[in-house]
C-alpha cells in the first residue's frame, strides 16, 4: 500500500514535465562554469528542488481540478482524479514538497529561494484564477519559465543577461501559444469545459500571434549572438553560427504543431521527436565548442 501510495505521488508530480526546469542550467552554460563540480553541484540541486516545488504546484493543481480531470479521457487517469491517489494523501504530499523545498532552497541562498517564493505564488495564482483569464494566462506560464532561468543563475551567483531573460520569455510564449492552438483544434467546441480561457481564443488569433513570437524570438536570438555585449562578454563574434540551429528548432516544431498535429506536450516532444532532440543536442554541443574551446 505504502508503495502504490509513493508511486502514485511520483505520477502526480508529473516527471515528464521536469524538462522544462533543465532552464536553470542555462545560467550555468552561458557562465562558463560547465566543468566546475562546485557550480554544477549547486545547478543540480536546483534542479532537484525546483523539481520538487513544481511537482507539488502539480499535485495541488490536481486537486483542484479533480472534478473536471474525471470529464477528460487524457486526464481521468491521473492518480488523483481516478481515486487512486486520495485528496488527503495528495494533499499532505504537496505539502511536504512546497514546503520542504523552499526551506532547502535557503541552502543554496537566500535570493534563490525568493525566486522560488515567487514562482511558487505566481503559479498558485494561475491555478485558483489567472489560468482563466485570456492571453495572461500565456503570459503567466511563460514567465514561470524566466523564473526557472533567473533561478538557475542567482543559485550559482551569477548575473543573469537580459538577452537571456528576452529570448527565454519569447521562447516560452511560441511553446504556449503552439499548445493552447493544439488544445483548440483538439478539443473543438469542447475547449471551454477542458481549460475556461480558450473561450477567448480563436485558431486566426492564436495563429497571428504564433506568427509574432516566432519572427520575434528568431530576431532576438541573432541580435544577442552579435551584440557588442554579448561579443565582449565571451570574447567571441561566433555564436552567430548557432543561429541555424534555433532556425531548424523553431520550423520543427512548427512542423509538429501543423502538420502532425502535435503540440499539446512540449517536453514529449523534447524527449521523443528525434530530429528535434539530434537538432538540440548540436546546439548545445556548438555553443560548448564556441564558447569553452
Amino acid at each position: 500500500m505504502t508503495n502504490s501510495i509513493s508511486w502514485n505521488i511520483l505520477v502526480s508530480m508529473r516527471p515528464r514535465q521536469w524538462s522544462k526546469n533543465m532552464l536553470v542550467f542555462a545560467a550555468l552554460l552561458f557562465s562558463k562554469h560547465v566543468f566546475d563540480p562546485a557550480y554544477v553541484l549547486k545547478s543540480l540541486c536546483a534542479f532537484a528542488l525546483w523539481c520538487a516545488v513544481s511537482g507539488g504546484v502539480y499535485i495541488v493543481n490536481d486537486l483542484f481540478d479533480r472534478k473536471k480531470d474525471t470529464l477528460n479521457p487524457r486526464t481521468a487517469r491521473r492518480p488523483v482524479a481516478s481515486g487512486a491517489l486520495s485528496p488527503r494523501a495528495a494533499s499532505a504530499a504537496a505539502a511536504a514538497l512546497i514546503v520542504g523545498s523552499l526551506a532547502a532552497s535557503v541552502l543554496i541562498s537566500v535570493p534563490f529561494a525568493a525566486v522560488m517564493a515567487a514562482y511558487l505564488s505566481l503559479t498558485l495564482s494561475y491555478t485558483l484564477w489567472l489560468r482563466n483569464v485570456v492571453i495572461v494566462d500565456i503570459l503567466v506560464v511563460a514567465l514561470g519559465f524566466v523564473l526557472r532561468a533567473i533561478a538557475g543563475g542567482v543559485a550559482i551567483g551569477v548575473e543573469v543577461s537580459d538577452w537571456l531573460l528576452i529570448c527565454t520569455m519569447l521562447l516560452a510564449l511560441f511553446l504556449v501559444i503552439s499548445k493552447r492552438r493544439y488544445e483548440l483544434t483538439r478539443l473543438g467546441e469542447e475547449k471551454g469545459e477542458f481549460r475556461e480561457s480558450l473561450k477567448g481564443y480563436s485558431l486566426n488569433f492564436i495563429d497571428q500571434m504564433v506568427a509574432i513570437v516566432t519572427s520575434t524570438t528568431l530576431v532576438a536570438y541573432a541580435f544577442y549572438t552579435i551584440s557588442d555585449v554579448t561579443v565582449n562578454k565571451f570574447h567571441t563574434d561566433k555564436l552567430k553560427f548557432t543561429i541555424p540551429f534555433v532556425l531548424y528548432g523553431i520550423f520543427r516544431y512548427l512542423y509538429i504543431v501543423y502538420h502532425q498535429k502535435l503540440g499539446e506536450s512540449p517536453e514529449t516532444i523534447l524527449i521523443k521527436d528525434r530530429p528535434f532532440l539530434i537538432n538540440l543536442s548540436l546546439w548545445v554541443a556548438s555553443l560548448l565548442a564556441i564558447l569553452y574551446f
